[in-house]
């Protein structure tokens, strides 16, 4: 007898999109780019239609089925009104505070142990990539959590395009650097550009996912566009927003928070129920645009795909 195994990020059968939804969705999408002024969610400042996002016809992605959750979805409004974006402040309405920043044009650079260095532009970025659409759980350091659509492709396809040299063993990543723009980087205290890093293991690990989209359509700015990762199995601030330079290193790169606070964020930050942070406990989560708190579960849920990349690790603090 066939006995199936449901995996703990399995999506129902009634949450699947009708297809006749979908399409509609597509065309409307498509229409409102030409036609139509795109707003904020909830309120905020305008995008004018003459300044859609140049990759707008991608979306929305195929889903790639693989990648399925058991919880209902984040809605969207719930979503792009509560963000962490330190860029641009510490509290969590910073939606309309993001929308000052420009994400066209918008280069990336690919640097350090590769064939040979080069910048990109993110829209050529995009479509050198196969773009799907991945339902992820998101688990936040603070205690919360939510279920996002996220629209991307494998960060091992980016690694392969940098074509690193065996010498490299970690990737490290940096957001932007414009104060003018984003307020939150006039504070001097905090270790400017945003930064994180994965070991060359981790970032080609299936999970291991570059974010370019969201609901069905281009990120937005809230979100990390135009490029943003997602590590479902660690804590939400090692999901680095705003990308613009990946540099692959032999040297363990030092991230953004635990420059800033190593006692209490590593450079692993794993989910784990059993590790309280220094504060707080992590052993339940708050489910955004929701009255429930649920039990956290080790790796977020992902620990059958990430768990055999630590098990060497004993005498490192795999879960801070």
């Amino acid at each position: 007898m066939l006995v199936k195994s449901i995996r703990p990020w399995d999506l129902s059968e009634s949450m699947v999109t009708p297809e006749h939804v979908f399409i509609n969705r597509r065309q409307f999408l498509a229409a409102s780019a030409a036609t139509a002024s795109l707003g904020l969610i909830g309120g905020g400042t305008a995008l004018a239609a003459g300044d859609a996002d140049p990759t707008l016809d991608l979306y929305p992605a195929k889903k790639n089925e693989a990648y399925t959750i058991k919880r209902d979805l984040t809605p969207e409004r719930v979503n792009a009104n509560y963000n962490n974006f330190y860029e641009f402040g510490s509290q969590k309405g910073v939606a309309a505070a993001c929308q000052a920043l420009e994400t066209r044009p918008w280069e990336v650079t690919f640097d350090g142990e590769v064939e040979t260095a080069f910048k990109i532009g993110i829209d050529e970025l995009i479509r050198k990539m196969s773009l799907e659409e991945r339902l992820y759980r998101h688990r936040c350091v603070e205690a919360w959590s939510m279920t996002v659509p996220w629209t991307g492709f494998a960060l091992k396809d980016l690694v392969a395009l940098a074509k690193p040299l065996s010498s490299a063993k970690y990737l490290e990543m940096k957001t932007f650097m414009n104060p003018d723009v984003a307020g939150g980087q006039r504070a001097t205290w905090y270790p400017w550009p945003y930064t994180e890093g994965l070991t060359i293991e981790e970032a080609t690990n299936d999970l291991a996912f570059m974010v370019t989209g969201a609901y069905g359509k281009p990120a937005a700015k809230q979100f990390g566009a135009p490029l943003r990762l997602a590590v479902p199995w660690k804590y939400g601030f090692k999901s680095i927003k705003s990308i613009v330079k990946f540099t692959f290193t032999s040297k363990r790169p030092k991230s953004f928070w635990e420059d800033l606070a190593p006692a209490e964020y590593g450079f692993w930050a794993n989910v784990n129920p059993e590790v309280p942070h220094r504060r707080w406990s992590q052993a339940t989560e708050k489910v955004l645009g929701t009255n429930h708190r649920v039990p956290t579960v080790l790796y977020n849920g992902y620990g059958d795909q990430v768990a055999d990349l630590y098990k060497d690790m004993k005498s490192e603090p795999l879960f801070m």
